[in-house]
């Protein structure tokens, strides 16, 4: 879902992350329908986007009432979609990082510093660095109530070690001598 407003849009700052990212296809996440997605990892330390967020949560649970059933919920009592990872993930990735997970129907459009679209699927992958458009709203369903996170744009900022324990070839393999290849 996105949403134009203001108030509820967070671009993130440079320091940001991408984990988990699958901006060109969709995934079926749990059996779920198929969307765009990327878990962004925040660096603690970046309180410009940190608070930039509860202040997006704020006004979306605000301009949610309606589906809290009229009523402005307690925030503790919902589900948010900032999380952090030294206490939730028991990966190295996330550690010194808050972590949400934001996704899409539509594809983000991806884009590198310059501003120009990056078709090369090869450019963007988990573990690049990258600014994001970030739009939150409320939801209740089947009796969770909570903000969750609409994932809008991607701007690559710089490449980063890739993360998911794949190596690259260079890694696995050494050169072959063209001599004994034939023998």
């Amino acid at each position: 879902m996105t949403n134009s407003n203001t108030k509820t849009k967070v671009i993130t700052g440079l320091n940001t992350r991408l984990s988990y990212f699958h901006g060109w296809e969709p995934v079926s996440i749990n059996g779920g329908a198929a969307k765009y997605s990327v878990s962004v990892l925040i660096p603690k330390d970046d309180k410009t986007t940190i608070d930039a967020i509860n202040a997006a949560v704020d006004a979306a649970i605000d301009e949610g009432i309606a589906k809290f059933g009229g009523k402005k919920p307690n925030k503790k009592a919902l589900k948010l979609p900032l999380r952090d990872g030294d206490l939730e993930r028991d990966d190295e990735a996330y550690k010194g990082h808050y972590f949400l997970n934001a996704n899409s129907n539509t594809p983000p459009d991806i884009v590198d510093r310059r501003n120009t679209r990056i078709s090369d699927h090869s450019e963007v992958y988990s573990g690049c660095y990258a600014r994001v458009s970030l739009n939150f709203y409320a939801f209740n369903s089947n009796g969770n109530k909570g903000i969750a996170c609409g994932l809008g744009n991607i701007q690559k900022v710089r490449d980063g070690e890739p993360l998911g324990g794949r190596s690259s070839a260079a890694d696995d393999f050494t050169t072959i001598d063209d001599d004994d290849f034939l023998e």
